[in-house]
């Protein structure tokens, strides 16, 4: 079973990245969540250190360019095999580390590609 990572999950219900975090879930999809304050969302708990994050396959991004750069090489080194970049967090020198660590990029919406079964 895949596993995703909301990296900059909010504890704030009407955050994107709090809802998606909930749709994952109602979608049967095996999640985890990084986000600065620990907490939870339903079951899942927010990790506030990388280091207590298990192998995951994909991270879905909900941190603007700026605020990535610290963790560049932590999400390359959490090896996933895609990160999504939900709109807001487009960034292009990212998308070249990663696809030269053998990474995929895709710029999509985790909420759009939930509800039309593109996930």
């Amino acid at each position: 079973m895949k596993t995703t990572l909301v990296f900059g999950a909010s504890l704030k219900s009407n955050r994107y990245s709090n809802i998606a975090v909930r749709r994952l879930l109602e979608n049967n999809i095996r999640t985890y969540a990084y986000g600065l304050k620990a907490g939870a969302i339903n079951t899942v708990q927010i990790k506030t250190k990388i280091s207590e994050l298990p192998n995951i396959d994909i991270v879905t991004l909900y941190l603007n360019s700026e605020r990535q750069k610290q963790y560049y090489q932590d999400i390359i080194d959490l090896g996933p095999k895609k990160v999504i970049f939900n709109p807001g967090t487009e960034n292009p020198e990212f998308y070249t580390l990663l696809r030269k660590n053998n990474i995929g990029v895709e710029i999509a919406c985790t909420l759009v590609l939930l509800a039309t079964g593109q996930y």
